[in-house]
């Protein structure tokens, strides 16, 4: 066996903590946007393509144009700046207005129930923030969810980037004054993630992850630049060890030095590559309370075949586990791998209100508090009373 094409081929598949070269990052970022790359926008700001909201509804009315269009946005996502912004997406301010009424109502009505909203990516308390507000919102004024969503703005870059079929979720973000800024991130999925859990998927998954979903945000007030609308650095999205990478100071100094930031309206609406490094902007601001509603469409894509009770199947499996681990039948790897067969190893979807991110990114998974009960030698009975209320916590 060849050793240098076996080392060459395992670096490419299994990334690690320091892959990635900083000067090959920094000569990918030296590039502009060339507005006649991109006819359908209204302009180039600081490298974002901008798009008329007025000009996108106009071309939804053609199916020719609506696909041209779209088309565009694949490519602006893909090899493009990674993000757009269109003004005016949603025109009917009294829409967003009423929306923002409901989402108040919400968070409140949260506050007084005692339930404190975990965050990622920023320190606890700095904002306002109402999971699964989709379903909330739909509850809450059917009618307004009906006119908010029937925006063809977002239904378009969402199936522009996903094809039909996808899935839309949303949370509402509310920075009041003073709140700091997030770490620059990539998003979901893998930038959830620990660089010790990243380092297990293969290469092709870094590289697949960012076609999955796609994130976007309506502006629910104006946002001037000391409010801190979010930063983002135009292309980064092209870099293939980016999740791991980004993590590194090298690569956050470069953020701090090189992003973009505009300015949005009420109505404005932004959609970017989840694999776009980027992150909130401080709110400097003495009176500006600044509200997205951030939202994020994932693949029709990314579910299994068949429906699987995986709760009823762990607690059924983990006495045999257990049995085997103490007579010596199994050994640890070998009941991993049950564990991995058996139960749900992704800690999403999950109702975050219940079931929040603690000492991380994202909760721990069906798998994982499988392992830990056998670790700690759980009797089945009290493991199965874990399995229970994890199920509980995950309901919506």
């Amino acid at each position: 066996m060849d050793a240098r094409i076996a080392t060459d081929r395992s670096e490419k598949v299994w990334l690690s903590a320091d892959s990635g070269s900083f000067e090959d990052f920094k000569a990918s970022m030296e590039r502009g946007t060339d507005p006649s790359e991109w006819p359908f926008a209204a302009a180039v700001e600081k490298g974002v393509l901008i798009y008329d909201g007025e000009a996108v509804r106009a071309a939804a009315s053609n199916p020719r144009s609506r696909r041209a269009l779209m088309a565009e946005w694949v490519g602006a996502f893909d090899t493009g700046p990674g993000v757009i912004v269109i003004t005016r997406a949603m025109p009917e301010t009294d829409v967003v207005d009423r929306a923002t009424e409901v989402f108040e109502g919400i968070v409140a009505a949260e506050r007084e129930q005692g339930q404190g909203s975990g965050d990622h990516f920023a320190k606890p308390g700095a904002n306002d923030r109402i999971w699964n507000a989709l379903e909330k919102h739909c509850l809450a004024d059917a009618d307004n969810f009906a006119r908010y969503y029937a925006a063809d703005t977002l239904a378009m870059a969402a199936e522009a980037w996903l094809g039909r079929g996808y899935q839309m979720t949303a949370q509402m973000n509310r920075v009041n004054p003073g709140g700091a800024a997030q770490q620059p991130h990539r998003d979901y999925h893998l930038g959830f993630m620990s660089p010790e859990q990243m380092q297990v998927f293969p290469g092709h998954i870094h590289r697949i992850s960012p076609v999955l979903t796609l994130q976007g945000a309506v502006a629910h007030c104006d946002m001037p630049l000391e409010s801190g609308p979010t930063l983002f650095l135009p292309y980064s999205q092209g870099f293939f060890e980016g999740y791991l990478a980004f993590e590194r100071p090298e690569f956050q100094r470069y953020f701090a030095e090189n992003h973009v930031q505009l300015p949005l309206e009420k109505g404005d609406a932004v959609f970017f590559n989840p694999a776009l490094m980027h992150g909130a902007g401080d709110n400097r601001t003495s009176d500006v309370h600044r509200m997205a509603n951030l939202l994020q469409a994932s693949s029709a894509f990314g579910r299994a075949m068949e429906s699987v009770d995986r709760a009823r199947m762990a607690v059924t499996l983990y006495p045999a586990l257990k049995e085997g681990l103490v007579n010596g039948g199994l050994t640890r790897a070998h009941a991993a791998n049950a564990i991995a067969a058996c139960a749900e190893g992704y800690a999403f979807p999950t109702n975050l209100d219940r079931d929040p991110p603690v000492g991380g990114l994202a909760p721990k998974t069906q798998a994982e508090i499988m392992a830990e009960a056998l670790d700690a030698g759980l009797e089945p009975s009290a493991f199965a009373k874990v399995v229970s209320d994890h199920a509980e916590r995950q309901r919506a």
